[in-house]
């Protein structure tokens, strides 16, 4: 390889017309929030992806001796650096690297895994300890921290319901399914003057946050358009979306989206090839449109799953695991892979053992990209080094 060295009280509107009254106007405007121009784009795969066949050790033995019904072939795999490959579906992973733009880390995890998918979706997005639970998303916690003032639009989710790493004690963050239908209207009624009521003052802030967050999408689109053809997949059509507000400088922090369907615990060779075709069509359509404006080095994309699957397949296909690799594509990065190849001799219940705390890489990003001490948010973890 050549490489260089809610309206639901937390944001949440799917699009559609909201009338809302004036007095809902009352206050303070978006101020400009990028630094450095960089900003975050989260792509979260749900189900557990598993990892050995998305990263794949193909010189390992013991890959083909204990999954025999589902490993992938050293002929189909798309060889790589330190003896592993991509999967066969992931050309354009396989295409980032050798351009220098993607980084792999290896065996990411955290102590004491839970194998719940739910569970251990909200450790990642709380950044919090497998025994530990909190209101707040450690975006949610960043962005409360960043913005100095209310700002609608510092975080955006491209989704049908809000997203738990979003939600802080303020609605700096905004869920939406469809930006170009996401307009509200503002009726003719009311006042602007604020109540003696904090609890109604707080709904008010949230629809205020909700028509401020419409404005600046609309402006964003509106200075922006498609220049790249994009899957007409759902994680296709989110990442097209996002291209146009950054391309429309809307100056949002963090983006975050998700694709489903990585639960394969039945004919798993077919089902994750599938996702992991429509996972690398929808981001190499969106690093090239990216390239294309000269963005990619202010946009650091992150993708990630919940957990890995069991090394040994079930018969046709696997169970929850534990550790699983991290995919880190523009933003400057270096272009390594980071971390050990998956030790298949040394393992924890069936599960590979975590090499790499996911919340060091989240140290690295909140303290190169998002201009923030860890520390801050509640984040003790090391920061991981040979990212950036």
């Amino acid at each position: 390889m050549n490489r260089r060295n809610f309206l639901s009280l937390t944001g949440t509107l799917t699009g559609g017309s909201l009338l809302l009254p004036d007095f809902l106007f009352a206050f303070s405007k978006q101020e400009n929030l990028i630094i450095g121009e960089q900003s975050v784009v989260f792509v979260q795969l749900n189900g557990g992806n598993d990892g050995l066949n998305t990263f794949i050790p193909y010189l390992d033995p013991l890959y083909y001796e204990m999954r025999p019904k589902i490993a992938l072939s050293k002929e189909e795999v798309i060889a790589g650096d330190k003896e592993m490959g991509f999967h066969p579906a992931l050309k354009g992973f396989a295409q980032m690297q050798q351009n220098g733009d993607l980084t792999v880390i290896q065996n990411v995890g955290y102590p004491e895994p839970n194998r719940s998918h739910f569970r251990s979706q909200e450790i990642w997005q709380t950044a919090t300890d497998s025994n530990q639970y909190i209101n707040e998303g450690w975006l949610g916690r960043y962005l409360d921290l960043q913005c100095h003032t209310h700002t609608p639009t510092a975080g955006i989710n491209i989704d049908t319901i809000d997203n738990l790493a979003l939600k802080g004690k303020e609605p700096n963050a905004i869920t939406i399914k469809d930006p170009e239908k996401f307009k509200i209207k503002n009726g003719k009624e009311e006042s602007a003057l604020l109540s003696d009521n904090p609890e109604l003052d707080f709904v008010r802030k949230i629809a205020n946050s909700a028509i401020e967050g419409s404005d600046l999408i609309q402006k964003a689109l509106a200075q922006s358009s498609a220049e790249t053809t994009y899957p007409t997949t759902g994680l296709g059509k989110n990442l097209a979306w996002v291209a146009r507000l950054i391309k429309g400088n809307l100056n949002s922090k963090v983006y975050y989206t998700s694709l489903g369907g990585f639960d394969t615990h039945d004919n798993q060779l077919a089902i994750h090839k599938n996702k992991l075709a429509e996972l690398n069509d929808s981001l190499f359509s969106f690093y090239t449109d990216l390239k294309k404006a000269k963005l990619l080095q202010n946009v650091t994309i992150v993708v990630f799953s919940e957990f890995g699957r069991r090394v040994k397949d079930n018969g046709n296909g696997t169970d929850h695991g534990a550790a699983a690799p991290m995919f880190i594509i523009g933003g400057n990065n270096k272009g390594n892979v980071i971390g050990s190849n998956p030790n298949l001799a040394d393992l924890y219940q069936g599960d590979l053992k975590h090499q790499i705390d996911f919340r060091s890489v989240y140290a690295n990003l909140l303290q190169n990209k998002l201009d923030l001490n860890p520390a801050s948010i509640g984040i003790k973890n090391p920061v991981l080094n040979g990212l950036f």
